[in-house]
């Protein structure tokens, strides 16, 4: 518990960023192990190279670090082609090999607040408000 207060209390509110994913999607359903993508910005149809298969619901990862940004995928797609994303691609993207296992982006907290639950027997719950950091 001690851990999750001082990583919030280190982001100073909504001023810090963090790397964050979704724990259920922390693996493609698809058949893919890699891809690389291109397109532009605002688009949400975009080139992918790949072997194999992206599922509706996968979520992909372009960029890396600051730059990671975090999309899910909209409809089924194999072996290449037009892949259908969302959010849209916030600048243009050449090439870029997407993360396809563990995908994350960039976010940042909403405001300073979290809301803390004590159950007995000693059970912790944290929640807070985070968005994509643009």
């Amino acid at each position: 518990m001690q851990e999750w207060v001082a990583f919030l209390t280190k982001l100073r509110g909504p001023y810090g960023t963090f790397l964050l994913g979704d724990p259920a999607g922390a693996s493609p359903r698809g058949t893919a192990t890699s891809a690389t993508i291109t397109g532009t910005s605002g688009s949400r149809s975009v080139t992918v190279a790949m072997t194999g298969t992206l599922l509706s619901g996968d979520y992909i990862q372009l960029g890396t670090g600051s730059d990671a940004t975090l999309h899910k995928v909209l409809e089924d797609q194999s072996n290449g082609g037009t892949l259908e994303i969302w959010p849209a691609l916030r600048k243009d993207r050449t090439g870029v090999a997407a993360t396809l296992t563990n995908p994350k982006g960039v976010f940042r907290l909403t405001s300073n607040t979290q809301n803390w639950t004590i159950t007995p027997p000693t059970f912790y719950q944290i929640s807070f408000s985070a968005e994509e950091a643009i």
